[in-house]
């Protein structure tokens, strides 16, 4: 070939290939770089600096890089391998078999589901999440990927997301609420605009997608042009605003969600609840059935028999509940439409159908239009059973037909980078294409117990500098003196034995109990031989007063005599804090008041690290613990009073730590390291990492999904 021709076709080639910059905003629209370390690594090598201050957001870096930085990509050779190299690993992935093509019965193949849920927690930069129900969502769909089952996901779009915490100098909760532009969030627009019947208006409704490998996750949003400023407002805040907003909120997530599925052309043929939130999804689809013409019996037994519903905690806050009135005035016209009285409509979502003035219950009705129903963990099964036995009209809780699956973590999105070098090397993890039955943990004895407490000292240190850097800032917000600067950055000992509590601050998970005996637990922290450290992160919902007051008793006792330096409280825990708590801390201290804990999935993610639960018998852990792995608060007996229970279990917790966990931690061999404790690292990660995690979960919902 001419040299001439051959570079005219080279320079086509080069004209015609994306530029670097468009290859890289690609990349960081697909949100499967949220559980891999490279992509992650590569967006940081951008604008370290930048990619911080963002909340760790590559779409926002990358629209924020200065001029230089963007005119100098095309000429960073180790970034543009780096780029190379993701994007092939990606399109690998995408590209894998997977468990569900490889271990799907016929009848599963032909099934596609839908996830609803109120919240998701996919990463810190795309704020739609606010705990523990948001943060197993997100899990559930990065598992769901993984293994490459049928499933599309709906949720909303939160112009102000959850509210920032941040805490005054008297620990008083102060409540922000950003204002988002999603152009600047990892999401595409789909061009979509659906219309839901809310009450007696139609309100526009915009979708958006947010690509979670291979699972779409459709999120719609309400702030629209040519909506009432009232309309625009229902997507405004997470578990903002009163039970109107509320009722309003989730008619767009059910009935709304039901109909963007229909208009992207998406076929569902299960629809799994995931909460109550998004019950009103089963009254969209009898009425698109009775607009069909199918009889009342027919289309109730058909919306029965496609509904999956999980049912997440016990305590009776957690159910929404709608007065009469402000139901009837929402849904009249959807009972016209049905065929129904409102009274008839109302029944649906009422324990005793007959009490004309019992509110509105959103679980109620999923109980009663899904045919498999279930707790998320076996305790939280039997609660769930003795809870709601009179919508069944059974009088023995065990005749109730609700099970249970447990809750599980997403280990990739959970496990520290550090970690990763070690556990390839004896593990040999098969991360892409590995289904629920592979599980590499049990080869953790052939980890070397100094390698694998290296790895523990190692992430211990990142930690207390995490601890150090976050604590100044907060210091400097609140405009405290110089002085208070200089101790944070001495705060905590990187050598320490580190306990670590970080969930949302409810009442019943009892935030401030291991200060109950305050002049003992000073003791135990400052002894100089064997030091002990305490790290709280949490949030309370912005309306629960009683969970800010236990905040601003943790923030007091922080900074009270005999627990400075040893004890700190973070602000503004979101999923980047968890990730460095988790992975961070010796021990991981949970307290609730049993049965209250539905599941919990914060304790799981320690031992991806070789960290070490001490809990109540409660949520998941009666599951996972055999007296070697950890350590049970009590036997799961009740006391008479909770003042009782709160004593009972504080001196339980003093106890454990005076008498085995800081003893353990201390004892050491000729080369420093701790035998014994290591012994429990290894049978921790032995028997909670290889069940608790998502993998296994999303298989046993398969089950559910096409039985």
């Amino acid at each position: 070939m001419p040299p001439k021709r051959a570079s005219r076709r080279a320079a086509r080639r080069a004209t015609a290939a994306p530029d670097i910059g468009t290859r890289l905003a690609a990349l960081a629209r697909h949100l499967w770089w949220t559980w891999n370390p490279d992509p992650q690594r590569l967006f940081a090598a951008l604008d370290p600096v930048l990619w911080e201050a963002t909340n760790h957001n590559p779409v926002r870096t990358l629209a924020e890089l200065p001029p230089e930085r963007r005119a100098s990509l095309a000429e960073d050779a180790p970034l543009a391998r780096l780029l190379a190299d993701c994007e092939r690993q990606l399109k690998r992935y995408l590209a894998a078999p997977t468990w569900f093509r490889r271990a799907a019965a016929p009848h599963q193949r032909r099934m596609r589901a839908a996830y609803f849920c109120a919240e998701y927690g996919l990463h810190e930069c795309l704020p739609i999440y606010a705990g523990g129900l948001g943060v197993l969502a997100g899990d559930h769909l990065k598992s769901v990927s993984d293994l490459g089952v049928p499933l599309v996901a709906v949720g909303l779009l939160y112009r102000n997301g959850y509210y920032r915490q941040s805490l005054r100098a008297d620990g008083t909760t102060q409540v922000t609420y950003p204002e988002y532009d999603f152009t600047q969030l990892p999401l595409h627009d789909t061009g979509r605009v659906i219309t839901v019947p809310v009450g007696r208006r139609a309100v526009r409704t915009k979708v958006w997608r947010a690509q979670v490998g291979r699972v779409p996750l459709y999120l719609l949003d309400t702030d629209v042009a040519g909506n009432a400023p009232a309309d625009r407002a229902i997507t405004q805040r997470l578990y903002g605003g009163d039970s109107e907003t509320r009722i309003r909120q989730e008619i767009v997530l059910g009935m709304g969600g039901v109909r963007a599925l229909a208009a992207l052309g998406e076929r569902v043929t299960v629809y799994h609840l995931n909460e109550g939130h998004a019950a009103f999804c089963t009254l969209e689809r009898l009425r698109q059935l009775r607009a069909a013409g199918v009889p009342w019996e027919r289309a109730q037994q058909t919306v029965f028999e496609t509904t999956v519903f999980t049912t997440h905690t016990p305590v009776p806050a957690g159910h929404d509940r709608f007065a009469p009135p402000l139901f009837r005035r929402y849904f009249n016209p959807l009972a016209r439409a049905l065929g129904l009285r409102p009274d008839e409509l109302l029944a649906l979502g009422r324990e005793r159908p007959a009490d004309r003035a019992e509110p509105f219950c959103m679980t109620v009705l999923a109980l009663r239009l899904a045919e498999r129903v279930n707790g998320v963990a076996e305790l939280h099964g039997d609660t769930s059973r003795r809870m709601w036995k009179h919508v069944y009209g059974l009088a023995e809780p065990d005749h109730v037909p609700i099970g249970h699956v447990t809750n599980g973590i997403h280990t990739e999105t959970w496990l520290a980078p550090e970690a990763r070098p070690l556990y390839e090397r004896y593990l040999k993890p098969r991360w892409v294409g590995a289904g629920p039955e592979d599980d590499w943990w049990r080869a953790v004895d052939a980890i070397p117990a100094e390698e694998l407490w290296a790895l523990r000292n190692l992430l211990r240190r990142k930690l207390v500098h995490f601890v150090r850097r976050r604590l100044t800032q907060q210091i400097q917000r609140r405009c405290e003196p110089v002085s208070e600067r200089i101790a944070a950055l001495n705060t905590f000992d990187e050598q320490a034995l580190t306990i670590g509590f970080a969930r949302r601050f409810a009442t019943y998970k009892r935030a401030p109990l291991i200060f109950h005996q305050a002049r003992r637990l000073a003791a135990i922290l400052s002894d100089p031989r064997r030091p002990v450290q305490i790290v709280f992160a949490g949030k309370a919902h912005p309306a629960d007063r009683a969970g800010q007051a236990f905040a601003q008793q943790v923030f007091r006792q922080a900074r009270a005599a005999g627990f400075r330096g040893r004890v700190v409280l973070l602000e503004d825990y979101d999923m980047h804090v968890g990730r460095v708590l988790t992975s961070g801390c010796d021990v991981w201290l949970n307290n609730p008041l049993r049965p209250q804990e539905a599941s919990g999935t914060s304790g799981m993610k320690p031992p991806l690290h070789g960290g070490l639960n001490c809990s109540v018998l409660d949520g998941w852990w009666p599951e996972a613990w055999n007296g070697r792995n950890g350590w049970a608060i009590g036997d799961g007996t009740a006391r008479a009073s909770r003042a009782d229970q709160d004593r009972a279990d504080a001196e339980l917790i003093y106890t454990l730590l005076e008498r085995e966990i800081v003893p353990l931690f201390y004892t050491r061999d000729g080369r420093g390291v701790p035998q014994g404790w290591v012994r429990r690292m290894k049978d921790s990660m032995r028997t909670v990492c290889g069940v608790f995690n998502t993998h296994r979960m999303v298989a046993e919902y398969v089950r559910l999904y096409a039985p």
